[in-house]
């Protein structure tokens, strides 16, 4: 008997769940912080050193270096500003949605050390002798000109100085206002040129013994003064900072992204509903229930987390919905095989979950060390990536274990889905007797695979594809992002179709020489990218920048990228592999052996190898978002080896002991049969997402989506063909001597795999 309590209950609290987001998710995409890179904005990252040599930065000038730059930035009205001190000595802050990149630059790199000098440059007065916070834009009463006007804490001081310049017979009565003289300025020489260095050099007839002081600038506009009055109330800065990387991402790029890569996403997500609710037919709804619960729950908690959402964060979310729905699979798996071995709907749903937990559990550790280490060692953008797919990890695995048992739960346990397995997708010919104590042989497309039979073709097929990849990056080499190299990159945005030539002659009028070839992207070549191999000043910067957008309508990007932040970067790239694998060897030999733990990582070092070898035959462009593709699948790849060993280990346990390698050989194969659907099925969903992105997403993460892409096909390969075919080799070895024996052994003792 149907008990329809349960079945209200399931549809009670979807409508619920529906209504609630529904109601409540405009508000929280509103309030998710967006990046640099989906509204524009500046990012640089500086390094502290000491105004006085031999002199160390400590925290506490840090400290207050950053509260004098968070005073200016708020004159600029910005919302959401952010400031990161970074080890050891180095500043970052970020400006999304600022308007003025090149008045927000100046504003932060600006000494603000004023001085007071005659024309010879001796110095009388600096900014210390100024009362804090008096500075002020006003107009001349005379010229009605914009000024700025200070106070000087002592009067006779500033009168003093005035009447020390009258009566040297060889000066003229003239002070000059400096701000951030430098060692070798001279006004002699400044006064000569069309823009100086200097903000003023006003003549005086009389000694002057007032306290408030005028300064008047010759191209003083009203938002340059009140800029300088900003500056100066802000105070000095304790050290001076150099700029080591910078991006200046230009607001139309950011939208376009943003509304690219969103198409993309949602275009991905509907696919992986599709496909499941096609092969997994009933829970394979509840299964797109659960995932829209989980997307909704992973912005909530990100809202929550005051976190900040980039492109490769948004590529993090639609890849966790790959993750959620790898464990729904893992589990409907388990119970299609338990119902073809003839167990009621009620007994193959509990045992199939049961059997599931482990595997999920051990998959979702290993993809959350990657991605730890990804947020360790990764910069701004990867971090946000990494934070999101942590959250997307732990929130896939809440939503679609407990998730989906209990709306499942709800159908199961109300007996409506007995005698009903072709809801669960398996047809009545398929369902074994129970009592027969028949066993089920694992097919795909209704055939059986010798995988372990072929083990050696597929050894030397992968052995040709290394040796063929260590030539190629021999001879191709990587062409390596100014992230790893240090330079600059400028993409420029038009509204029409976009020819190099065009761009190298817009590049000759600027007086500046690419190294590289201007490359033509976008839907209609509307997008041109160009490197060069100097790290690009602030003020050519500007130039490019004000160039360009008189020229096309756009403010281009500017990503510059210093020598040494370069080498760091590359360094923090080979240690984040390298700690990665590491800690998933330590997991892998706690949770099964160690050898099992040596095979895992020679397979994801396989996958890694591809993506690297590609990349360098495709000459795409390496940078740092390919090293958090790399690590992603570094996590994928090791989900799906650790749901094949599980298996293996699981089958082991039921024979008991192993004595011969051709019966060792044939738990291998039957193991990879068994998970053979699933490994299939989880890589072409992830696969739906990843090329939705690879096509409609924006351009700043077509290689990143390129990388997953491939990794996950070689990730795929490697689980069925390397990972547990190598085990068998090594293993195999030993058997015939020192069967494997687990009649006297616990759930998790070894000798396991």
């Amino acid at each position: 008997m149907v008990k329809k309590g349960r079945i209200i209950a399931f549809f009670l609290i979807v409508i619920i769940l529906g209504a609630t987001i529904g109601t409540t998710y405009t508000n929280i995409a509103k309030n998710i912080n967006l990046g640099l890179d989906l509204q524009g904005g500046f990012e640089v990252l500086y390094t502290a050193e000491t105004i006085e040599d031999g002199e160390e930065v400590t925290t506490k000038n840090l400290e207050s270096t950053t509260q004098i730059l968070r005073e200016r930035v708020d004159s600029l009205g910005i919302s959401e500003p952010r400031f990161n001190i970074e080890e050891p000595n180095r500043i970052r802050v970020q400006l999304p949605g600022v308007e003025d990149q090149e008045e927000a630059r100046d504003l932060l790199s600006t000494s603000a050390s004023l001085s007071f000098r005659d024309v010879n440059d001796k110095e009388y007065l600096d900014g210390s002798d100024i009362v804090n916070g008096s500075a002020q834009q006003d107009f001349s009463q005379d010229t009605n000109q914009p000024i700025v006007t200070v106070q000087f804490k002592d009067a006779d001081r500033f009168g003093d100085a005035t009447r020390e310049i009258m009566n040297d017979q060889d000066l003229t009565n003239q002070i000059v206002i400096w701000m951030d003289y430098e060692e070798g300025d001279s006004y002699q020489e400044e006064v000569q040129k069309e823009d100086p260095k200097f903000i003023s050099a006003p003549t005086f007839t009389d000694v002057l013994q007032n306290k408030s002081i005028q300064i008047e600038g010759p191209d003083f506009t009203v938002d340059s003064a009140q800029r300088l009055a900003d500056i100066l109330n802000a105070g000095s800065l304790p050290v001076n900072l150099e700029e080591e990387y910078s991006r200046s991402v230009g607001a139309q790029f950011g939208q376009q992204a943003l509304d690219k890569t969103i198409f993309a996403s949602v275009i991905g997500i509907i696919l992986i509903f599709a496909y499941m609710i096609l092969y997994y037919r009933f829970p394979g709804m509840i299964a797109a229930i659960t995932l829209s619960i989980y997307v909704y729950l992973v912005l909530l908690v990100f809202e929550l987390m005051n976190g900040v959402l980039t492109l490769p964060g948004i590529a993090a979310l639609v890849l966790g919905v790959g993750m959620a729905v790898d464990a729904n699979i893992i589990t409907y798996e388990r119970i299609k095989e338990e119902l073809k071995e003839g167990k009621s709907i009620k007994a193959a749903f509990r045992t199939g979950n049961q059997h599931s937990l482990s595997t999920i559990i051990d998959a979702n550790i290993t993809t959350l060390i990657a991605a730890a280490v990804l947020f360790i060692f990764g910069t701004s953008s990867v971090k946000g990536f990494a934070t999101l797919l942590i959250v997307s990890i732990v929130l896939s695995f809440v939503t679609a274990v407990f998730g989906s048992r209990l709306f499942l739960g709800f159908w199961v346990n109300s007996h409506f889905l007995n005698k009903r397995p072709g809801f669960f997708g398996v047809k009545k010919h398929q369902i074994k007797d129970i009592n027969s104590k028949e066993e089920v042989q694992p097919t795909v497309f209704g055939r059986q695979f010798d995988f372990v039979g072929h083990r050696k073709k597929f050894f030397r097929l992968s052995l040709f594809l290394v040796a063929l990849g260590i030539i190629c990056l021999a001879v191709f080499r990587l062409n390596l992002g100014i992230d790893f190299v240090s330079g600059s990159r400028i993409e420029v945005l038009a509204d029409r179709s976009l020819t190099t030539e065009e761009i190298e002659n817009a590049y000759d009028e600027l007086g500046m020489e690419p190294s590289t070839q201007v490359a033509i992207q976008g839907d209609d070549d509307h997008i041109a990218v160009t490197r060069f191999e100097d790290d690009l000043s602030k003020d050519k910067i500007a130039e490019v920048q004000n160039y360009f957008e008189e020229k096309y309508g756009n403010t281009p990007t500017v990503n510059t990228v210093s020598p040494i932040v370069g080498q760091e970067l590359a360094q923090n790239a080979i240690l984040a592999v390298l700690y990665a694998s590491i800690g998933i060897i330590i997991y892998v030999t706690i949770r099964f052996e160690f050898y099992s733990a040596l095979t895992a990582i020679l397979a994801l070092l396989h996958d890694a190898f591809f993506i690297v070898a590609l990349f360098a035959i495709t000459r795409i462009e390496f940078d740092i978002t390919i090293i958090a593709a790399i690590l992603t699948i570094v996590g994928y790849s090791i989900n799906d080896t650790i749901v094949t060993f599980d298996r293996i280990r699981e089958n082991m346990k039921k024979e008991k002991r192993i004595k011969s390698f051709a019966k060792l050989a044939g738990i291998i194969n039957r193991s990879l049969m068994q998970t053979l659907a699933r490994s299939i099925n989880t890589v072409l969903t992830v696969i739906f997402a990843a090329t939705m992105l690879l096509i409609f997403g924006a351009s700043a993460i077509t290689n990143f989506s390129f990388a997953l892409v491939v990794g996950l096909l070689a990730g795929t390969y490697s689980s069925l063909f390397i990972a547990a075919q190598v085990w068998l080799a090594w293993r195999g070895k030993t058997v015939d001597e020192k069967p494997i024996d687990y009649r006297e052994k616990k759930a998790n003792d070894g000798p396991q795999v």
